[in-house]
């Protein structure tokens, strides 16, 4: 059974739950974006389905959407906050979460491909990178704890410092994705994968994986606190710079 909103859809076939985000552009994590994220996600904890969650061809995410971003105000802390919540709910969902990374995947649409609990990556001409000080942001606190649990120690400052951008053949070495294949095999793969998950006991599974991500968890949910208080303290000094 399909269901698809205008966002993203959500599809559940044999225990597994494919949800795709395809906005027909960059899959901007906008508050809509996000909404209809968060439904697919209660639909397949509802059901018990281990997740795969993709993008449409050769793009994952590229990330918030910057026009709201930019703007301040209660819209863009409400994305930011529900963006990095999105992740703490990701790192410990019931079930096995699998990215199955498309294409592009930038900024926080990078923070989310670090969110499941493996990922695979689309061979091609793809960037992956966290971008934010290439592009006058700092890096979210939330952001960076997502990255020490998931990239290599050497990735760390070339990713979070120094947004440098990396090609699926070395995200691997890096961390960002357990394997690449063909894009042409990526979601066949997925689903092979996720088939495997299947037979994990769920039980277990959870309680292990909320015993490994404690301090993880903790550290994040601290930390989106305190970026939404960082963003608001910006927006409202942008703010009184404009009226000067």
């Amino acid at each position: 059974m399909e269901t698809r909103g205008t966002l993203v859809s959500y599809r559940i076939d044999e225990g597994i739950g494919t949800i795709t985000m395809n906005d027909g552009k960059v899959n901007a994590l906008s508050l809509p974006m996000l909404a209809q994220l968060n439904s697919a996600f209660d639909r397949a904890e509802s059901e018990g389905a281990v997740v795969v969650l993709t993008g449409r061809e050769g793009v994952f995410s590229a990330g918030f959407d910057l026009t709201t971003l930019r703007a301040g105000g209660p819209d863009a802390l409400a994305m930011v906050q529900g963006g990095f919540e999105l992740t703490s709910r990701m790192l410990s969902f019931p079930s096995p979460v699998l990215i199955a990374c498309s294409g592009h995947a930038i900024a926080m649409g990078m923070f989310l491909l670090l969110s499941g609990d493996y990922a695979i990556g689309a061979a091609g001409p793809y960037k992956i990178t966290a971008n934010e000080v290439a592009i006058g942001l700092s890096i979210p606190m939330a952001g960076a704890e997502i990255c020490r649990q998931r990239l290599a120690p050497a990735y760390l400052v070339r990713t979070l410092l120094l947004a440098e951008v990396f090609a699926p053949g070395e995200a691997v070495t890096a961390g960002f994705v357990d394997q690449v294949v063909p894009a042409t095999e990526l979601q066949d793969t997925a689903r092979t994968v996720a088939a495997g998950f299947r037979k994990l006991d769920m039980k277990a599974h959870l309680t292990s994986k909320l015993r490994l991500r404690a301090d993880l968890l903790k550290a994040i949910n601290a930390s989106i606190s305190t970026d939404t208080a960082a963003l608001a303290t910006q927006s409202g000094s942008d703010s009184g710079s404009d009226s000067r």
